[in-house]
């Protein structure tokens, strides 16, 4: 993990599993690296981009908890971990690299143990991504990775996604709206 936490701190893109996929990111409040991961990615930076984190109180910097209505905080909450990001209302200082042209984020709390070590080493979250070219298969192990991305990343967690069969479904946390099954 020390590997992977220092590619982190130097604005480096990490692969790593998630539920499902594997998941490529970097420090969320490094510009360079967050656009260095669109580039690799050939993701337009309007779609914003997920957050991946080991609790809900590392996305505090990015959710705007404040807009939360607290008859709708138990669902969001209760959502948690795996499986399902909540686009939650962000914070108005969140720059556009990662929320794209929308005013809310894209979060999601993991209970993969790679993942969630490192973001309790680095005190936050990861950006998160599936690890693939867009419109390509995303990859579904660290030699997938290798093989398709290899050259392009700074470091490689090798362990296991959680099993899950699809990658997370994304929804409205407030309304429940569905924005991908």
């Amino acid at each position: 993990m020390e590997s992977a936490v220092q590619a982190y701190q130097e604005g480096g893109i990490i692969a790593y599993p998630t539920e499902a996929v594997f998941g490529l990111g970097c420090d969320p409040t490094n510009q360079a690296a967050v656009e260095k991961l669109l580039s690799i990615k050939q993701r337009p930076i309007e779609k914003g981009l997920i957050l991946l984190a080991a609790n809900y109180s590392q996305l505090l910097p990015f959710v705007d908890d404040s807009l939360i209505p607290q008859d709708k905080r138990f669902s969001v909450l209760s959502r948690w971990p795996d499986g399902i990001t909540q686009v939650l209302p962000a914070k108005a200082d969140v720059p556009a690299f990662l929320t794209g042209k929308f005013s809310s984020i894209a979060v999601r709390v993991t209970s993969q143990p790679d993942v969630v070590a490192l973001c309790n080493e680095v005190n936050g979250p990861i950006v998160s991504t599936s690890a693939n070219l867009t419109g390509h298969e995303p990859a579904r192990t660290a030699s997938d990775v290798k093989q398709n991305l290899g050259e392009l990343v700074d470091f490689i967690v090798e362990g296991d996604t959680l099993g899950f069969t699809q990658p997370s479904k994304i929804i409205d946390g407030l309304t429940g709206e569905v924005f991908r099954t």
